[in-house]
């Protein structure tokens, strides 16, 4: 499961992923991959978590750096140490320049009670930030003195002096995951996440929070959004604190994405997000309650879980084993009043006939603010998955509000729809987003999609809006096909007569043709 955005000193790679990256950093982090691969470690993710524990132990060294550069210049004792004076060895600046053997001997020691650069990584805590909080059954895999010497003296290159370089690279190489994980895990396209953040356009007192976090692409995407749209923001001291301290909250039970999440955010500068490592949907989650403004997410497909495994809470809002059904009913618990919330759906999620389906389409539509719809091809996550999703977009108000619903077919989102997903002129997103933005922000929040100009949009139009009795009247239904208007054009035929003559006329000339043939041949 699997975001995105701020001002790049470098060209743009216009690419699926959406990453911006030279072609000499994208050359050393593919040599690195290559050599991991060569080196016996060919699962994407192990490679990925390899390259991230060795990441990590770079930038532990680089604040100790700082730390003494401040301690030289202050005249003051460092008091953020790191390394204590017996573990300078544990360094990378230390241990790169040894050779091959002596540096993975470090890693390894054969003595299981001394202690190893590895180990001391993983007790580095809360001085190396959230990333070490969540090391708990990281295991080293690196198989050879050869393979680890390789990897450091590469990744040694690699400069990394800004956010802006450190979240590209690693966006680059999280982008290399080319199969789906377990439990319906694949990444979200790095464009259709950014597509929601600007729809969901983060506040400044936000709390935001994504309960299926995976590697966390939606919380950078809405940091990124941040740094690119409101960078004034950060002069304010109070903004700063919030955003390095509670902004920004994900969770997810699968550790090793817990912890290549918690990197990818820490190379995007949000050092202190907070990552909870716990399964969304069950019990032991159940005291999050009314606690965001504000979720982006693309929750698990087509998994099913016993009702005893399920919040009870949940259960309330829609009983029902589906996991895409129970994460909606989780949002609107985890939402304050008021909050709003950008979702990925399967398609059967707008239109199935089971009471469960109909009881959540429901409870958003009647009881809180229903705003958009966006049904998008199936391509979209290919090559993880063919599956047809659809965004949805609303509002907690415990209310209602649900006025009319904004619709929109999504033909095209700038890629082919095949595996290969190679760029292409045809893009609905930019149409999506000002249509979108002219409707939120044409009137106030009553009468917000009411707007004159998607009033007169037609249904064989890609966008139009739906009145909320229309869709009660269809039981609730949000399939786009309902409401949508297909114009057929009418087309003239021949009388059968004259396409006959036509056929005996066509005949003829190929008998004729055989003769002639046959003729010339004697």
């Amino acid at each position: 499961m699997l975001i995105l955005q701020s001002e790049k000193c470098f060209t743009k790679s216009n690419t699926s992923q959406n990453y911006m990256i030279t072609g000499e950093l994208k050359s050393q982090v593919d040599k690195i991959w290559e050599s991991f691969w060569t080196g016996g470690i060919s699962n994407p993710l192990t490679v990925i978590e390899q390259f991230t524990y060795l990441l990590f132990i770079r930038r532990l060294d680089e604040k100790q750096l700082l730390e003494e550069k401040k301690s030289n210049i202050a005249g003051i004792p460092v008091t953020n140490i790191i390394y204590t004076k017996e573990q300078q060895k544990f360094r990378w600046s230390s241990f790169k320049e040894k050779d091959p053997e002596s540096m993975f001997e470090l890693f390894t020691r054969p003595d299981k009670n001394a202690l190893t650069v590895f180990e001391h990584m993983k007790q580095s805590g809360a001085k190396a930030g959230v990333f070490a909080e969540h090391m708990k059954g990281a295991t080293f895999m690196i198989p050879t003195p050869r393979l680890l010497d390789q990897v450091v003296q590469m990744i040694d290159k690699i400069k990394m002096e800004d956010r802006d370089t450190k979240g590209d690279l690693y966006e680059y190489l999280l982008s290399k995951i080319a199969t789906a994980g377990t439990n319906g895990q694949f990444r979200t396209p790095r464009h259709i996440i950014k597509m929601m953040t600007e729809m969901a356009e983060p506040k400044k007192e936000d709390t935001i929070c994504d309960p299926a976090c995976g590697t966390a692409g939606f919380l950078v995407a809405a940091g990124e959004y941040v740094h690119e749209k409101h960078a004034d923001w950060f002069l304010d001291k109070k903004f700063r604190d919030h955003y390095n301290d509670n902004m920004f909250s994900g969770i997810e039970f699968d550790s090793t994405m817990l912890r290549i999440g918690a990197m990818n955010l820490q190379l995007h500068g949000i050092e202190k997000p907070i990552l909870i490592a716990k399964d969304s949907l069950s019990e032991s989650n159940s005291d999050i309650k009314e606690q965001f403004t504000l979720i982006l997410a693309n929750p698990p497909f087509k998994g099913s879980l016993d009702y005893d495994a399920v919040d009870k809470s949940i259960l309330q809002t829609v009983k029902t084993k589906k996991t895409e059904l129970l994460f909606l009913g989780l949002m609107l618990r985890m939402l304050k009043t008021g909050g709003r919330c950008a979702v990925i759906i399967p398609d059967g999620v707008l239109f199935g006939s089971s009471n469960a389906h109909k009881q959540i389409r429901k409870e958003i539509i009647e009881n809180h603010k229903l705003n958009a719809v966006i049904s998008m091809p199936s391509g979209v996550f290919k090559p993880y998955a063919g599956v047809s999703t659809a965004v949805l977009l609303f509002t907690k108000t415990g209310s209602g509000g649900t006025h009319n619903v904004w619709f929109y077919d999504m033909q095209a989102d700038g890629y082919s729809l095949d595996d290969k997903r190679s760029e292409i002129k045809d893009n609905d997103i930019p149409d999506i987003l000002s249509r979108y933005r002219s409707l939120s922000l044409s009137k106030g929040a009553e009468t917000a999609f009411s707007e004159p100009v998607e009033e007169k949009r037609k249904r064989t139009d890609k966008s139009f809006l739906v009145p909320f009795d229309e869709i009660k009247n269809n039981d609730w239904d949000l399939s786009i096909n309902r409401y949508k208007e297909i114009v057929y054009e009418e087309v003239d035929y021949a009388p059968p007569k004259n396409i006959i003559t036509d056929i005996q006329s066509i005949d003829t000339e190929r008998i004729n043709a055989l003769k002639k043939l046959e003729e010339l041949l004697g």
